[in-house]
C-alpha cells in the first residue's frame, strides 16, 4: 500500500476515557498497570492488570463508564490475557501461564481450568467450529500451546451451571516448538512462532508449514477477520490476509510500523503501536484515520474490540494506566461531515464505499442522494445536483416544484416538509438560487484576492458564468429530472404538476418542438394553468394540441383555422420556419403551415362524433385538401357516425369530388341502400365523365403526353361509371339517361336501356353504334330467347340509317348460334343481297343439325317408352310372387303369429301383419330397412333380356 496520506475523515469517535485505579477506588499507594483488555456483549469491559487482578467496567451509560467489580486471582500473577466465553458463560483468564475460569460478573472467585502449565498461547474456535454440534449454544472449544504440545479442550456447560472439560492431543503439532500466538479458524488452527507460521486440521490431524519468518520480523501475531472466515498474519508491518487452508486472498495492509495489537471492528481494522492507533478498511486496506494516545510509562498499547459477529462498534485502547473508549463513527455521520465542509468528492466515496459494504440502508442511500442533490443545486452544480435526484428512489418530484413556481400555487399543499440534515436552506425560485449563489461567487472572489481559501468551486472562480447561462443550464437539467419523473408511477394530481410545470419551462426556453411534442401525447397538463401563458406567448400550436389531447375539439379546430388564415395572408412564417410534426407522412414532401394546420384540425375531426362542429369546419379545411375534407367525412374513427343528409345538404355544390367521394363511400363502404342517393352519384359520375369527354374533346394544343394523361383520367372516369350503373339497382336510370342522352357515351346508355328493359335498344347499341359482336351476342344470352338472335340477325342484316348490311356479322351469329334458331325464321330473314357462298355452308349445317335434333328426339321418346314398360312389367312380377305361410310365421316387427291375419309383405321379403303394416308404412320394412335412403334394384327386362 505504500505511505499513508494524511487522514482523510474520522471512522472512531472518542466517547469515554477510563482511569480505572481511580474508578476503582484504589489508594494511591496501589498502582495499578492495565496489561491486558477485552470486551463482551453487550456492555461489559474487562481489564486484567500486572498485579493480578480482575476488574469488570459497565459501558452501558456511554458518557460515565461505571465500575462493576474487582477480583483478585493473585498478586504474584500477570494478567496476559482474557478471553470471554459467553456461549458456557465464563471468562477465560490467561495468568503467568495458567489457565483461570471466572464468571461473567466476577462475582465468585476463580477456577483454575485443568492442570496445565506454561500455557504459552490460547485461542477460542469460531462459531462454525465448535465441537460436533455447531448449533449448540453451551459449548465451546479451545486451541492451548503448552510447551511442545498443541491441546484441544472442549467445554460443555451442563445443568447446575457445572462445566465439562474434555482435551485432546493433536499428534501433528508435537515437538513444534515456542509458539507465541493461535487463531482457530474453522477446522484449521493457525500457529505463530518466532520462526514462522503452520497450520493444524483438527480434522485430519495434518500440518502444513505455511512460511516462515526472517530474524527481523519481530513476534508474530494473527487476527481472525471477517467473523471467522479469513485471519491475518503479521509479517515485520505488513499484514497478509488468508482463508481458512492458508491461501492468501485479498488486499495485503502495508502499516507504518510494525504494530502491536491488531483488532477488527467491520468494516475497519484497529492496529496499535508507536503512541498510536491507525483505522484501516478492511476490503481494500485503505489508511483512514490516525489516533495519537498520550501515554506515560512503560508497555505496549493493548486494543480490544467487540467485533464477534454481534454488530459491535466499540474499541477499547488501554495505556498502563488509562482506558479510552472509542466506537465507530456512524455511516450517516461520517457521511454528513464529509457535507458539512462541502466535500462532496470524499461523500459520493463514502457513500459508495458503505453501499458496498452493506453498512447503510437503502432508504439512506436515496436519502442522501436527495442531500447531495439539493446541497450541489444551492452551489449551482445543476448537472450534478439532478443526477444524485435521478439516484435516489424516494426523492419526489414535487419536491422541485418550489424552484419552479412561487407559492402559493395549486401545487403547494403537495410539496413534502422532509426533515433533512438542515445543511441547505429551503427550496426557492430559481432566480432566487442562482442570484444566491453569484453573490456568494463574488464574495469567494473577492477573499481569494485577499488570500483568503474558500469551499467554493475554483472552475466557477476561474471562469464564472453568467446568470443567463445558469438560469438555462438550470432548466435543462430540472426538465431532465421531470422528463424522467414522468416515467415513475405517480399519483394524478403529481402527474399534472410535472406535466404543467414541465410545459412551463419548456415555454421559459422557446423549446417548441418540446412543447408541442408533450401537447401531441397523452399528458396530464392542468389546461386553465396554461391557457393565457401560451396564448400570450404566441405559442398557439401548442395551445391547439394541448385542447386536442384534452378532448376540447372546438377550442383546438378554432385556433388551428386561425392559423390556416394567418398562414395564407402571410401573417405568419411558412414551410423552412415550421417544426416537422407527425402529420408529414413523409419528410421529402414539405407541407406549408396553412396545410399542416388543416392536417392537424382533420385529425381532431375525424375523431369527433360532434355533427355541428365537422360541418362548420369542413369548408375551410376542403378549401386547402378536397382530401382532407373527403377524410373527415368517410373516417371510421368516430363513435357515431354523421347523418348523410346534413353531410349532402351542408356540401359546396362547386366541390363535385367531395359530394362524389362522400356518396361513393356511402353507397359502397357503409351499404346505405336509399335510392336517391345512388341516383345522386350516378348523375354526379355522369356530369364528370360528360365534362371530362367535353374537355379532351377541346383538346386542342396539348402535347402526347398531356392527351395521354387526359385520355387515363377519362377511361377510370367512365370505368367507374359503368361499374357502378351495372352493379347498382337503386338508382333511376331515366334520370342518368337524360344526362347523357346527346353524349357519346354509348356504352353507358346501352346498361341504362338494359336495366329499363329496352332490349331493342341495347341490341342496336351493342351490335350497330359500339359494332361489338360478342357483347351483343352475349346479351341475347342473357336475355334467353331465341327470337332475340333473329332480333339481333335483323339488326345485322338490315341497320337502316343507310348503313350497309354486316353480313360477316350475321354468318357468324348463324355459326354459333344457328343450330338453336328456327331455319324457317333464319330463311326469311335472309336477303336477297346476300351472297350464297357466305351462308350455304351455314345454313346446309343448321338444316342439318335440325334433322338430327329431331331424329334424336325420336330416340329418346322410344326408349322412354320402353323403360315405362319395363317398369310396370317388373312391378306387376313382383305382385304377383307367391308367399307361402305356415302356423309358425310370425310377424317381423311385433312377433305375434299370423295365423288367419291379413299381412303384407315388403321388398326385402320381410313378412308383417296388417297392423304393423298400418303403424310404419311403405318406406320402412318390418327388418327395419328404409327404402327412400336404402333402395332395393332388382333386374329389369331390358337388362336380363
Amino acid at each position: 500500500m505504500g505511505s499513508h496520506p494524511a487522514p482523510s475523515r474520522a471512522a472512531l469517535e472518542p466517547f469515554a476515557t477510563l482511569d480505572p485505579a481511580a474508578l476503582a477506588a484504589l489508594p494511591a499507594s496501589t498502582p495499578l498497570t492495565v496489561r491486558s483488555a477485552a470486551l463482551s456483549a453487550p456492555h461489559l469491559l474487562y481489564l486484567g492488570t500486572g498485579g493480578g487482578k480482575l476488574l469488570l467496567f459497565s459501558l452501558q451509560t456511554p458518557s460515565s463508564p461505571e465500575f462493576l467489580r474487582l477480583l483478585p486471582i493473585g498478586a504474584t500473577r500477570p494478567v496476559s490475557a482474557i478471553v470471554p466465553l459467553p456461549s458456557v458463560a465464563r471468562v477465560l483468564v490467561l495468568a503467568e501461564g495458567i489457565l483461570l475460569l471466572a464468571d461473567p460478573l466476577l462475582a465468585r472467585p476463580v477456577r483454575r481450568l485443568g492442570s496445565l502449565r506454561h500455557v504459552a498461547a490460547v485461542a477460542v474456535a469460531t462459531a462454525t467450529a465448535t465441537a460436533t454440534d455447531p448449533s449448540s449454544s453451551s459449548s465451546c472449544s479451545l486451541a492451548v500451546a503448552v510447551g511442545k504440545k498443541l491441546l484441544l479442550v472442549d467445554l460443555t456447560l451442563h445443568e447446575a451451571d457445572e462445566l465439562e472439560v474434555q482435551t485432546r492431543e493433536i499428534p501433528a503439532a508435537a515437538g513444534v516448538e515456542g509458539i507465541t500466538v493461535l487463531a482457530w479458524i474453522g477446522d484449521s488452527v493457525f500457529a505463530g512462532t518466532k520462526t514462522g507460521y503452520s497450520l493444524f486440521s483438527t480434522s485430519t490431524g495434518q500440518a502444513v508449514e505455511l512460511f516462515t519468518l526472517p530474524e527481523s520480523a519481530g513476534s508474530p501475531r494473527i487476527k481472525p477477520l471477517s467473523g471467522g472466515d479469513e485471519a491475518m498474519l503479521l509479517v515485520d508491518n505488513v499484514g497478509v490476509v488468508i482463508d481458512r487452508s492458508g491461501q492468501p486472498v485479498g488486499s495485503s495492509f502495508v502499516f507504518n510500523s510494525r504494530p502491536d495489537c491488531i483488532v477488527e471492528v467491520f468494516p475497519y481494522v484497529v492496529v496499535a503501536g508507536e503512541s498510536k492507533v491507525d483505522v484501516y478498511r478492511r476490503k481494500n486496506g485503505a489508511h483512514l484515520q490516525t489516533v495519537p494516545i498520550a501515554r506515560s510509562g512503560s508497555g505496549v498499547l493493548t486494543v480490544a474490540s467487540n467485533n464477534d459477529g454481534s454488530g459491535g462498534d466499540v474499541v477499547v485502547i488501554a495505556t498502563a494506566y488509562k482506558v479510552f473508549c472509542y466506537r465507530k463513527v456512524s455511516a450517516v455521520e461520517q457521511i454528513k461531515a464529509s457535507l458539512r465542509i462541502k466535500s462532496y468528492a470524499e461523500a459520493i466515496s463514502l457513500l459508495e464505499e458503505f453501499e458496498s459494504d452493506g453498512e447503510i440502508s437503502k432508504d439512506m442511500i436515496s436519502f442522501v442522494h436527495a442531500q447531495l442533490g439539493f446541497l450541489l443545486f444551492f452551489d449551482l452544480h445543476f448537472e450534478d445536483a439532478v443526477n444524485h435526484f435521478l439516484l435516489s428512489e424516494t426523492m419526489q418530484p414535487t419536491e422541485i416544484f418550489p424552484f419552479i413556481m412561487r407559492g402559493p400555487n395549486r401545487w403547494s399543499d403537495m410539496v413534502p416538509r422532509k426533515r433533512y440534515w438542515g445543511l441547505h436552506p429551503p427550496p426557492k425560485p430559481l432566480e432566487e438560487v442562482i442570484d444566491d449563489g453569484l453573490v456568494t461567487l463574488q464574495r469567494a472572489l473577492f477573499l481569494k484576492k485577499a488570500g483568503v481559501d474558500t469551499d467554493v468551486d475554483e472552475d466557477f472562480l476561474s471562469n464564472p458564468p453568467t446568470r443567463a447561462d445558469l438560469l438555462e443550464l438550470a432548466i435543462r437539467n430540472i426538465i431532465r429530472y421531470l422528463c424522467v419523473s414522468r416515467e415513475k408511477t405517480l399519483s394524478p394530481a403529481e402527474m399534472e404538476g410535472v406535466d404543467t410545470l414541465l410545459m412551463y419551462l419548456y415555454r421559459a426556453l422557446d423549446l417548441v418542438d418540446d412543447m408541442e411534442k408533450l401537447a401531441s401525447s397523452e399528458n396530464s397538463c392542468v389546461v386553465e394553468e396554461l391557457e393565457s401563458l401560451l396564448d400570450n406567448s404566441g405559442h398557439l400550436r401548442t395551445l391547439a394540441f394541448l385542447y386536442g389531447s384534452k378532448g376540447m375539439c372546438p377550442q383546438a379546430v378554432s385556433i388551428w383555422r386561425i392559423l390556416a388564415r394567418n398562414y395564407s395572408t402571410g401573417l405568419w412564417k411558412d414551410r423552412a420556419n415550421l417544426p416537422e410534426t407527425d402529420s408529414f407522412k413523409t419528410p421529402v414532401d414539405k407541407k406549408s403551415g396553412e396545410e399542416i394546420a388543416a392536417i392537424e384540425a382533420s385529425k381532431i375531426l375525424e375523431a369527433s362524433s360532434d355533427q355541428d362542429l365537422v360541418l362548420e369546419h369542413l369548408g375551410w379545411v376542403a378549401d386547402i385538401d378536397q382530401e382532407l375534407a373527403v377524410s373527415i367525412l368517410t373516417s371510421e374513427a368516430r363513435e357515431n357516425q354523421l347523418s348523410a343528409e346534413k353531410v349532402v345538404a351542408a356540401l359546396d355544390s362547386e366541390k363535385v369530388g367531395i359530394h362524389q367521394r362522400y356518396l361513393q363511400w356511402l353507397i359502397e363502404d357503409n351499404g346505405c341502400d336509399d335510392p336517391h342517393y345512388h341516383t345522386s352519384y350516378a348523375l354526379l359520375l355522369a356530369n364528370s365523365a360528360m365534362e371530362a369527354f367535353h374537355l379532351e374533346s377541346n383538346s386542342g394544343g396539348k402535347n402526347d403526353k398531356e392527351i395521354d394523361s387526359d385520355i387515363q383520367f377519362i377511361f377510370a372516369l367512365r370505368e367507374r361509371l359503368q361499374l357502378f350503373l351495372q352493379a347498382s339497382d337503386l338508382y333511376d336510370p331515366e334520370e342518368v339517361l337524360d344526362v347523357i342522352a346527346e353524349s357519346e357515351l354509348w356504352l353507358e346508355k346501352a346498361i341504362l336501356y338494359r336495366k329499363m328493359g329496352q332490349e331493342n335498344i341495347v341490341l342496336q347499341i351493342l351490335a350497330l353504334k359500339l359494332e361489338d359482336s360478342e357483347a351483343a351476342e352475349q346479351y341475347c344470352a342473357e336475355i334467353g330467347r331465341d327470337d332475340a338472335y333473329i332480333q339481333l340477325l335483323d339488326l345485322y342484316l338490315d341497320p337502316k340509317n343507310g348503313k350497309e348490311p354486316m353480313f360477316t356479322a350475321a354468318v357468324r351469329l348463324l355459326h354459333k348460334h344457328g343450330k338453336s334458331l328456327d331455319p324457317l325464321q333464319v330463311l326469311e330473314r335472309l336477303s336477297p343481297e346476300m351472297p350464297l357462298q357466305l351462308a350455304s355452308d351455314t345454313i346446309l349445317r343448321m338444316l342439318r343439325a335440325r334433322v338430327h335434333h329431331h331424329r334424336q328426339g325420336q330416340i329418346v321418346h322410344n326408349l322412354s317408352r320402353a323403360t315405362n314398360l319395363d317398369a310396370r312389367l317388373t312391378r306387376l312380377e313382383e305382385r304377383s310372387r307367391h308367399v307361402q305361410l305356415t302356423d309358425e310365421s310370425i310377424c317381423d316387427s311385433c312377433r305375434a303369429r299370423l295365423g288367419t291375419k291379413l299381412f303384407v309383405m315388403y321388398p326385402d321379403d320381410s313378412v308383417v301383419c296388417y297392423r304393423c303394416y298400418r303403424n310404419q308404412g311403405d318406406s320402412v320394412s318390418g327388418r327395419g330397412r328404409n327404402f327412400r335412403k336404402d333402395a332395393i334394384f332388382k333386374q329389369s327386362w331390358l337388362v336380363s333380356r
